[in-house]
């Protein structure tokens, strides 16, 4: 490459080809960084035209003083260049993407035994780095499943073959609880520990199917030797992947990789989401804001994005999926703007999440004096609902280890807990632990009751899960013939996602908002009550079963017995007279003799 410099009188003498032109003021201060087809051309145009410039190009224009030009050998070479060089210095005229997180990686260490772990800091010679992850709860996830389905050791104790030989080391609790396979001590031989290394580069790679093919195939062969036991376990490992894979969530299995890019824009500001779609399923999901310098097309801002976001996410996708056709097109990519089909359902599900981060940074930058209702006037922009959701009303079922399944429902006025408005509901018509059954039961209760009642219906329900309860609380509304009248969402725990009846793809408040903070307000609070009842029907039901055995005392008298002294202990340190009062002379008697006698076996 080759750099020569010029003042803005000689813009003339610019060679007629690709390159990136550099801005200068009179202070030799860099202000611009641009790229060009034809550096002759494009650079002309800043001093030539008079018609349809903005106040801010024109400014710009004023402040050069010099033009410096590096030629490349394409139109792609410079944008790459463009970008690579824009990222380093920040020229106050150019469009900077605003996020300054660093981003987590996962690290496979090259030595003997690797490990995974994850950092922020990227060192080389240490080993290959895998990411940057999106968030550090995405990179958590694949971190849990690899662990979860490879014995691949935790420590960092250096297992140099002559170490291993001498008898350093013991083995670990990780061996005894099963996690590792004890290469400190030599119990697992290098080979061994690198297959299962080889499966966990795939997983960090994406590649899920290679994986599940490799279970799918030790799992047959340990059929055919008979050896169920580890068959079994094979296919515990192959049920956990697939569980893991069908969290994300997938599409057409046609569609292998692929990136896709929306773009929404305001007067000032860009907002452009990044979808990247890895073997079937979107993988990382990522909105950034641009904010407008010159007089930028929503084109330039998408390309600037796309070439950004691409270094970033290391992604090399060779196909790009975009909502507004491109100006200039990117050499060795294949950029649609797909019509229909599953594609233009990606690009929809993209350009939905750009919206929705568009309407959040405009609701923060409000000026609206009552917190309370700017919050609600915030959900009701997130949620696109009619009404101001100034009465919430959210579900939760607690079923732990599958007895004494009951639910909750708490309310919301104003944003703030009606306590007086809870309720709590013993599951009546639904054996075991049935998530759904219970949810269509108890939400089809509470406004039955309501509507009996002539009481007013709220203007939002929440249900604390996924598709599957919100499916169940919907049949619920349509029993009742309400369905449609009341606002009803689901908003599932692992990622926060906000689920909307008959709509398969959810939504990402943005993690910070207010009004994401009410929603998981409210469902942790109903959480809690539901949570809390639970464990005061356990602890009535076994209290009750320790009174009951006695003979002579029933589950009416056991009732008594609880609503006033609480617990055993202080009905054995009450006084006969006491407990006499409660539930008779008699029954004491019969009372106080089963306790002793249980206490004398």
């Amino acid at each position: 490459m080759e750099a020569s410099f010029y003042t803005p009188e000689e813009y003339n003498l610019l060679p007629d080809q690709p390159g990136v032109y550099k801005y200068y003021n009179e202070s030799k201060e860099l202000i611009y960084v641009g790229k060009a087809k034809s550096l002759r051309k494009r650079v002309a145009s800043y001093f030539v035209k008079n018609t349809g410039v903005n106040h801010k190009t024109r400014r710009m224009v004023r402040e050069i003083r010099q033009i410096e030009i590096t030629l490349v050998n394409s139109e792609f070479d410079a944008l790459l260049l463009e970008n690579n060089l824009i990222k380093k210095t920040q020229p106050k005229y150019n469009i900077l993407l605003r996020d300054d997180k660093t981003y987590p990686y996962l690290l496979l260490t090259q030595e003997n035994f690797p490990q995974i772990f994850p950092t922020r800091k990227m060192i080389k010679g240490r080993g290959t780095y895998f990411g940057p992850f999106a968030s550090v709860k995405a990179m958590n996830n694949v971190l849990e499943l690899i662990r979860g389905l490879f014995t691949i050791r935790t420590c960092k104790l250096d297992l140099s073959p002559y170490k291993i030989a001498e008898q350093k080391y013991k083995v670990c609790l990780e061996y005894h609880i099963g996690n590792c396979l004890g290469p400190c001590e030599g119990l697992q031989g290098e080979p061994a520990y690198m297959k299962d290394i080889e499966q966990a580069k795939h997983i960090l790679k994406g590649n899920l199917g290679i994986a599940k093919s490799y279970f799918k195939q030790r799992m047959q062969e340990a059929a055919k030797k008979y050896e169920f036991e580890m068959a079994q376990r094979f296919k515990d490992k192959l049920d956990l992947l697939e569980k893991y894979q069908a969290k994300s969530m997938v599409v057409n299995p046609s569609i292998r990789d692929l990136d896709v890019f929306t773009i929404v824009t305001d007067d000032k500001l860009a907002f452009v989401n990044f979808l990247k779609i890895k073997n079937g399923s979107i993988n990382l999901t990522k909105t950034v804001e641009l904010k407008k310098k010159l007089d930028e097309t929503e084109s330039e801002l998408l390309l600037t994005a796309i070439v950004r976001l691409r270094d970033q996410f290391n992604s090399e996708s060779p196909e790009i999926l975009v909502n507004i056709e491109l100006e200039e097109a990117i050499e060795g990519l294949n950029i649609l703007v797909p019509k229909i089909g599953d594609k233009r359902h990606l690009v929809d599900l993209s350009l939905k999440n750009a919206k929705y981060y568009k309407k959040e940074k405009a609701l923060a930058a409000g000026d609206v004096q009552d917190k309370k209702l700017r919050v609600l006037k915030q959900l009701q922009s997130d949620l696109s609902l009619k009404e101001l959701p100034d009465h919430i009303e959210c579900f939760d079922n607690s079923n732990i280890q599958g007895t004494n399944p009951v639910a909750s429902m708490v309310c919301f006025i104003n944003g703030k807990p009606a306590n007086k408005e809870y309720r709590h509901y013993h599951i009546k018509t639904v054996e075991g632990p049935n998530d759904f059954a219970s949810m269509t039961e108890v939400v089809g209760r509470r406004y039955k009751r309501l509507l009996e009642e002539e009481k007013p219906l709220p203007k939002l329900i929440v249900i604390d899960g996924g598709k599957g309860q919100l499916s169940s609380s919907v049949e619920a509304l349509k029993d009742l013939g309400i369905y449609g009248q009341v606002p009803i969402i689901g908003i599932a725990k692992r990622l926060e996602e906000i689920y909307f009846p008959e709509d398969s793809y959810p939504i990402h408040i943005d993690k910070k908002s207010e009004s994401l903070r009410l929603l998981q307000k409210i469902r942790d609070e109903a959480h809690r009550f539901a949570i809390t009842f639970h464990r005061d029907v356990r602890s009535k039901n076994a209290f009750g079963t320790q009174l009951t055995e006695i003979e002579g005392i029933g589950p009416g008298t056991a009732e008594k017995l609880l609503k006033h002294f609480k617990s055993l202990k202080k009905i054995k340190e009450a006084k006969s007279e006491e407990i006499a009062q409660v539930i008779g002379k008699n029954k004491t008697a019969i009372l106080l003799e089963g306790l002793n006698k249980k206490s004398g076996d």
